[in-house]
């Protein structure tokens, strides 16, 4: 049975103060503790970023040990996770040194009870091995570090393993890739609560990207030798993408900027981004419509010109398929006075 809570909350803290619960036991990856406590542990409230109520939550107040000497100190026991609010609060379960490390049976108790209350639950890297020993992703898709792909499949063949995605959700269930997957995973539940310009926030202060295009496909791959000159257009190429994004591009015109036939163009910038052309101008498009929704009160049509979907309706359409809501919608859930950015 779980511990009784060795530090019970004296204050209620106002809502909508999202909680985020960081799951601890011995073997989870320091690196993946860093991560969750960067995101949600460090105030930037100046910066126009909201409160995060951030626990390390263990099977008891005991130290929890992890490699290198390093250990965690819990705030709160597993009694805890029962505040967990469906829908908008979160649990997250780090990687593991050792990705068969059997996690205390009180933890996956704790996983099963908060996934079956509608719970938003998320693992970093080899944490999908710490879901699949709860039985919690049995029929359900999942991702984790590339290299672990047949390792989850062997020990676990319920789970059904997807080998190329950064990360996924199925059932309010979220796994991420390996390592620096796990920091873009954080930082999209960031942006599907608190819109993208928040998580742009924070991504900026981490000094990384706020979100990336692309499967884990292009770090797998071993790709050959290519000539600075390439390389260098086609960086030239998307900084150029991204500074007329009002304008129409086409692949035939981007590869001409980059002394390519369109074939060969489309073939070295999918090695590079892991997303084709047309998707990853897609995706930069959405960013900057979310962006202008959040930061702006410009008309719809303006905001659909200026992100270069030409008309509100293809925005709107793109929005639905995307992110399944309307510009309108976005607009009245995230918008925010503008503030000093870092």
């Amino acid at each position: 049975m779980p511990h009784p809570d060795p530090h019970p909350d004296t204050h209620a803290l106002p809502r909508p103060t999202q909680r985020i619960a960081l799951l601890a036991f011995p073997g989870i990856r320091a690196f993946d503790v860093s991560v969750i406590t960067e995101v949600w542990g460090t105030d930037r409230t100046d910066r126009g970023v909201p409160a995060f109520d951030l626990r390390r939550i263990a099977e008891d107040p005991t130290p929890v040990p992890m490699r290198g000497g390093l250990t965690l100190t819990p705030d709160r026991t597993l009694t805890w996770l029962t505040r967990l609010a469906p829908a908008t609060d979160l649990l997250v379960v780090p990687g593991l040194d050792d990705h068969l490390t059997p996690a205390p049976e009180p933890v996956l108790e704790s996983l099963r009870r908060a996934h079956a209350r509608g719970v938003t639950i998320a693992a970093l890297c080899g944490g999908a091995f710490t879901l699949a020993q709860a039985g919690l992703l049995d029929g359900r898709r999942a991702v984790t570090h590339w290299n672990l792909v047949d390792l989850l499949r062997a020990h676990h063949p319920l789970v059904t393993v997807e080998p190329d995605a950064l990360f996924i959700e199925d059932d309010n269930i979220w796994t991420a890739a390996g390592t620096a997957a796990g920091i873009d995973l954080c930082l999209h539940l960031v942006r599907r609560i608190h819109g993208a310009e928040t998580a742009a926030t924070i991504a900026r202060s981490m000094v990384t990207a706020p979100f990336r295009t692309g499967t884990q496909a292009q770090f797998i791959e071993h790709p050959t030798p290519r000539a600075d000159r390439d390389a260098d257009a086609l960086t030239s190429v998307r900084a150029y993408a991204l500074q007329h994004l009002h304008e129409p591009l086409t692949v035939a015109g981007l590869a001409a900027r980059a002394g390519m036939s369109p074939r060969s163009f489309a073939r070295h910038f999918t090695a590079a981004t892991g997303a084709t052309p047309l998707r990853w101008l897609l995706d930069q498009r959405m960013a900057a419509a979310q962006k202008l929704l959040e930061r702006t009160d410009l008309p719809m049509p303006e905001v659909a010109r200026r992100a270069g979907f030409g008309s509100e309706v293809t925005m709107r359409q793109h929005f639905a398929s995307h992110l399944a809501t309307s510009p309108s919608s976005y607009r009245a859930s995230f918008a925010q006075r503008p503030f000093t950015p870092f």
